[in-house]
């Protein structure tokens, strides 16, 4: 995913380190669209355990959802429809690879715990997406 390191120490801008671009498809997603895409699967993912629990709240039966719903469509599509509907995709560093099960299973994980994704770097890549040498990009 990263470029020749000359051409990223000269470059500028979020994502410019990875070899992204500054804009448009393939840049770095906003925290904003990271965060609607998320609430969107976070939501599904309820709705779907609610179906199986109805009428009691679907508890923590609705992680459990999450935890598959996002593992099992990063490694199929590269995004989740969160992502899909806010118009993103996950970037790796085996371009056009489908993501290792590790990887969406490490990255899932860690967003659950939701921490790690509120911690960012100078990109603006949570912790859950730099321990896993991903990033959510435009699509």
């Amino acid at each position: 995913m990263v470029r020749n390191v000359d051409q990223a120490s000269q470059a500028s801008g979020r994502g410019a380190s990875l070899g992204l671009p500054p804009e448009g498809p393939g840049s770095l997603a906003s925290f904003t669209s990271r965060a609607g895409g998320y609430v969107i699967d976070a939501l599904l993912s309820a709705g779907i355990a609610w179906l199986f629990s109805a009428p009691e709240p679907p508890g923590n039966a609705s992680l459990l959802v999450f935890v598959v719903l996002t593992a099992v469509s990063l490694m199929a599509f590269g995004q989740t429809p969160g992502h899909r509907l806010m118009g993103l995709r996950l970037a790796h560093p085996t371009p056009k690879a489908r993501l290792a099960p590790w990887r969406a299973l490490a990255r899932t994980v860690l967003l659950v715990l939701l921490v790690p994704a509120l911690i960012t770097d100078a990109d603006g890549r949570g912790l859950h997406d730099r321990l896993t040498g991903t990033a959510v990009v435009r699509a």
